[in-house]
């Protein structure tokens, strides 16, 4: 195993660690309802990107899977929940906007840097507003209060 794919790794299992500690124990549904939206959209738009040719992976934690599920199932869903649980009365969409600048701009960069991720017909300018939208979404779905007690 090469030190690319220990770093995956270690960034799925880490963020994980750290969702588990800083998340309000009264909020993990809340919270892991919004984490699995992002978490399905994200690779979706992952899935779709890779095999339209846009941009691909090549430290994978899973070979076989065309998508760095480093990112889709822990980077972007880790970090997009602990956002929203931070200091909860600012504007989303300050947030997304906030969160969209870091992760296009620095951390796409940083990661293509490290030769995790390789963009074939894509430009980080792209991902900025498809960010801010997975933001704004799983914001949304964080807060309804939609959910009934169940009959026995």
């Amino acid at each position: 195993m090469h030190w690319d794919w220990w770093l995956s790794l270690t960034l799925v299992i880490v963020p994980w660690i750290i969702w588990l500690i800083v998340t309000n124990k009264k909020t993990y549904a809340r919270f892991m309802l919004s984490f699995f939206f992002i978490l399905i959209i994200s690779s979706w738009l992952d899935f779709f990107g890779v095999s339209l040719g846009l941009w691909y992976y090549s430290g994978k934690v899973i070979p076989t899977l065309p998508s760095y599920i480093t990112w889709d199932f822990s980077l972007i869903p880790v970090t997009m929940t602990i956002l929203m649980q931070i200091k909860p009365h600012i504007s989303p969409l300050k947030k997304a906007i906030v969160y969209s600048t870091i992760v296009s701009f620095i951390g796409e960069p940083f990661f293509e840097r490290l030769g995790f991720y390789t963009m074939e017909n894509w430009e980080y300018i792209y991902s900025f507003p498809i960010y801010i939208i997975i933001y704004l979404c799983g914001d949304w779905v964080s807060k309804r209060n939609s959910f009934a007690t169940l009959s026995k």
